[in-house]
């Protein structure tokens, strides 16, 4: 963090703990009291005005539930993998890891919406304008955009592009309203398809 912000000319906004589930399984030996010193760690850096803020960024939040130590300090933000892509395992996740950090909807960013391509064939397969009220507004990729603010419930959700006009399309997304009922309904068949699979 001190080269950051030497390199930036001052303390970064946002320092994130990145995907720690990859060094901190849940039943390895103080999985938890590492994660907590983590989280203390940045707690601490951030006091010292080498950050403004800190939060935790998961691909795949399931092993970190067991590990959240309540007396532990609480990040600012926590990102996690939002959309139609991501499995019930992972949204369930993430729901139990907001509400042990008391987090609300602005603290919580979503990434990677589209699984890495808006050019994946999935997207020409599926017409995520079903998730909205009014889907004759919107193309396939911003209906998409606009459902992953629910798939967890977000407040941000971060993209990376080359091209300023997807970026455009994507804001314009935001204009869409997601009918919450779908969602429910959506989030429902993905538990009871995952329970009919085999371990």
């Amino acid at each position: 963090m001190e080269q950051a912000a030497e390199d930036l000319g001052r303390a970064p906004d946002l320092v994130f703990l990145h995907n720690p589930e990859h060094s901190l399984r849940e039943g390895a030996p103080h999985g938890g009291d590492v994660l907590a010193q983590a989280c203390t760690a940045l707690d601490d850096a951030a006091a010292k005005g080498l950050c403004a803020a800190w939060g935790v960024a998961s691909w795949n939040p399931s092993p970190l539930l067991n590990l959240i130590d309540p007396t532990a300090p609480k990040p600012s933000i926590l990102m996690v993998r939002a959309g139609l892509l991501v499995g019930v395992g992972t949204l369930d996740a993430a729901d139990v890891l907001i509400k042990a950090w008391d987090l609300g909807d602005g603290a919580v960013w979503g990434m990677s919406p589209f699984g890495g391509s808006v050019s994946a064939p999935v997207w020409a397969r599926i017409d995520p304008r079903a998730f909205l009220r009014d889907s004759s507004r919107l193309s396939r990729v911003q209906a998409a955009f606009r459902t992953a603010y629910h798939l967890p419930r977000v407040g941000s959700v971060a993209v990376g592009t080359d091209e300023p006009t997807h970026l455009g399309e994507l804001v314009g997304a935001l204009t869409g309203e997601v009918e919450e009922r779908t969602i429910q309904q959506y989030r429902r068949l993905l538990r009871d398809r995952s329970q009919g699979q085999p371990a």
